[in-house]
């Protein structure tokens, strides 16, 4: 056979395999799913940054709160991609990136679905970012006053309107009735706090009142709270106040504070 016949013959191979080849590169993004894994991770690493962002003070709240926002549009973008590249490359159709699609589709929605559990939970409840025990007479904040009077959010209750709206959505919170005498109940107290590893501001135990911060961990948001102990002729009484600085709704969550401090101080 002559060289010319010999390079006749294999060209139809070579042929085939490029066209082979080119099927299986014409697609990297979706095959190999590399550029959808790395957009995954770029999304979630400017989610977690839109809260630790405003803990480390390098932008605001309401920064951050964009930030998060335009990531989770980009996290539902890559939902669609890596759906499409995992299509792509399923199991049997013998191209690579089944995995890092997947794995891509998992990242961004757990990043697209933060921001839609706080919508959701920011619509069971209502916009208010200060509860108390006691709706008639909250206890009052001494030691923080003149911290909290600089807040957006102030240091002066609600009044009617948000002791209505708390009192409908948690109707669970109220003056917790102790057995101890005051002084008991104060150690108690202020031994909660510290369980809970609140920042203790103040513990006065000849006023019986404590004063304490809670710091939220992703966005670090500061919820102030005041705890007020009185006298009764069986025992004394605890009522506790938690207020957030910013923000018009805390979501729920100066509720919940309250309630996983009852329920420890009630274990005590």
């Amino acid at each position: 056979m002559s060289h010319e016949e010999e390079k006749a013959e294999n060209r139809p191979v070579e042929s085939d395999a490029r066209k082979k080849g080119g099927a299986a590169n014409a697609l990297p993004a979706w095959s190999g799913g590399r550029l959808v894994l790395g957009m995954a991770l770029i999304a979630l690493s400017l989610g977690l940054l839109s809260g630790l962002g405003h803990r480390w003070q390098w932008w605001s709240f309401r920064t951050g709160f964009l930030v998060l926002k335009w990531a989770a549009y980009g996290a539902i973008v890559i939902l669609l991609l890596s759906a499409i590249g995992m299509y792509r490359a399923r199991p049997g159709r013998g191209r690579p990136g089944f995995g890092r699609n997947l794995l891509a589709f998992l990242l961004s929605g757990v990043l697209a679905g933060i921001p839609a559990l706080g919508l959701y939970r920011a619509k069971q409840v209502p916009r208010i970012h200060d509860i108390s025990t006691d709706t008639g007479n909250p206890p009052l904040f001494v030691t923080l006053l003149p911290l909290r009077l600089e807040t957006p959010n102030g240091a002066a209750y609600g009044g009617l309107d948000v002791a209505i709206q708390q009192q409908k959505a948690y109707p669970e919170i109220d003056t917790l009735l102790m057995t101890d005498a005051p002084a008991a109940t104060f150690d108690k107290a202020l031994s909660t706090a510290k369980t809970l590893r609140w920042e203790i501001v103040a513990a006065d135990a000849e006023a019986l009142r404590i004063e304490a911060t809670d710091t939220t961990f992703w966005f670090g948001f500061k919820d102030d709270i005041v705890i007020r102990i009185r006298p009764m002729d069986t025992g004394s009484r605890l009522d506790i106040r938690s207020m957030s600085r910013v923000g018009l709704s805390d979501v729920g969550a100066n509720a919940a504070r309250i309630r996983r401090y009852i329920d420890l101080i009630r274990k005590k």
